[in-house]
């Protein structure tokens, strides 16, 4: 499995939520449905409905975007007031879509995913900043996530 392609689907498709306000059933039965009609007889260009470099699906953990996406949708609220304890004169909702995707992946990791480093959790959201966000907002992600994982009450 692909870890690093499986956040970046995760992120978009967390961020389709938030800009569509749909429910992560719905993201994930269209999800589901792809992958079907790209494994059948109706080749479907997976690159087109989720971005250039996704390639196929046949890496991605589709398990862990599950789990991750109803988790971050269960836990949205604690999710939110975690983030924004660290965010110092910022609001959750003043950040980019995209910005918030990629704190509320992260931080959902550091309480709920035990298997994932937490320096691999910031490593890859700073990555998905850089990608998808800008310089700054991959700088000002890494402080909020740094000083997170320093504050011991995030702790698993």
């Amino acid at each position: 499995m692909n870890r690093k392609k499986t956040r970046e689907l995760t992120m978009k498709l967390l961020f389709q939520m938030a800009i569509n306000k749909e429910k992560a059933d719905v993201i994930i039965s269209n999800l589901k449905e792809n992958i079907e009609m790209e494994q059948g007889s109706q080749k479907n260009s997976i690159s087109q409905i989720y971005g250039e470099n996704m390639g196929d699906l046949k890496n991605i953990d589709i398990d862990y975007v599950v789990r991750v996406l109803r988790g971050i949708e269960k836990n949205e609220d604690m999710l939110n007031i975690e983030i924004e304890k660290y965010l110092r004169n910022w609001k959750l909702n003043r950040l980019s879509k995209v910005d918030s995707a990629i704190l509320k992946i992260c931080t959902y990791e550091f309480l709920h995913e035990d298997d994932i480093p937490e320096k691999v959790s910031i490593n890859e959201a700073i990555e998905l900043a850089k990608k998808y966000s800008s310089e700054k907002s991959a700088s000002f992600i890494n402080g909020v996530l740094g000083n997170m994982i320093k504050d011991e009450k995030i702790k698993k």
